[in-house]
């Protein structure tokens, strides 16, 4: 007697055929364009899914949240206190909700980071090649850990930045920063920072769209390098000149790592797909190919 298949049983069966249809009708992942705004649509709705779940979450544990958040400017006054000028400030009647929503979405941004960028990956994976597509988790585990050591970095900045704008008030004005706008400049510092560290993978990222080569980064190292410290500079809202300098030297370090990265894996395509015309001189014709079934009989 053949037993009846149950309903997941079923279901995974109905997944699987559909999936090797898909791979047969497009076996290189390619797609029309209103198909890649409904990948696009269905990607964005997940990311929101989840970050309005972890908001959720961080909603509960804002007090405590709020506590770390608020250390760099601890550290910047040198201690805080109740005593006035010592504490920030809410001046409107809504800003104790507005600022632990904040709060709560920066915190659920920072956490499903792994989750938000294996979708931004999943959206982009379909224009590689398969053997590149297998490089998913080794693509998670690059940004992630970028992504959280541009975060560390900029909140040890944040009190070097408030000292700094602190320092331009001298000393016959008292500074009352508002929550508010301190969250600003704290989220601010963490997403300018933690974009900037994800540059070096974006580079990799188009040497593996064949987008940016070896040859063509070479020609361009310089200008790479200014733009990372003029793209540092924007990315920063401190103006001091230690906080951009950290910033830009530390991720042209990284772009650096991306290029022997780049060189390597341009190595490798060059070996899987080699060049036909390599070796001809400018004035030298190439080799062109005749098709097998042509006629060289003379009727």
């Amino acid at each position: 007697m053949v037993k009846k298949p149950s309903a997941l049983e079923g279901a995974r069966i109905v997944g699987e055929r559909y999936a090797q249809e898909k791979r047969a009708e497009s076996p290189d992942g390619r797609m029309p364009l209103i198909e890649h705004l409904k990948e696009l649509r269905g990607r964005v709705v997940k990311i929101a899914i989840v970050v309005v779940i972890g908001a959720v979450v961080a909603w509960y544990f804002e007090p405590r949240i709020w506590n770390f958040i608020q250390r760099p400017y601890c550290e910047a006054i040198g201690h805080c206190s109740n005593a006035f000028g010592h504490k920030l400030i809410l001046t409107g009647v809504t800003d104790a909700f507005t600022l632990r929503l904040k709060v709560s979405i920066i915190s659920s941004v920072v956490v499903t980071s792994p989750i938000w960028l294996y979708q931004i990956w999943a959206f982009i994976a379909p224009g590689l090649y398969a053997r590149e597509k297998r490089w998913t988790w080794a693509f998670i585990g690059t940004a992630v850990p970028l992504f959280a050591l541009g975060c560390y970095f900029a909140y040890l900045a944040m009190g070097k930045g408030l000292k700094f704008f602190m320092s331009m008030s001298g000393g016959n004005l008292t500074n009352l920063f508002e929550a508010d706008t301190y969250i600003s400049y704290w989220i601010a510092m963490l997403l300018g920072f933690a974009l900037c560290f994800e540059v070096p993978l974006f580079l990799v990222i188009l040497n593996l769209a064949r987008v940016v080569t070896h040859e063509r980064f070479k020609k361009w190292r310089r200008m790479i390098i200014f733009g990372v410290f003029v793209f540092a500079g924007i990315a920063s809202p401190s103006p001091d000149p230690l906080t951009m300098l950290m910033l830009g030297g530390i991720v042209a370090v990284l772009v650096e790592v991306a290029e022997v990265l780049i060189y390597f894996n341009d190595k490798r395509y060059l070996r899987n797909h080699p060049d036909p015309y390599a070796g001809l001189d400018d004035d030298e014709l190439s080799p062109v190919d005749e098709p097998a079934d042509v006629d060289h009989t003379l009727n």
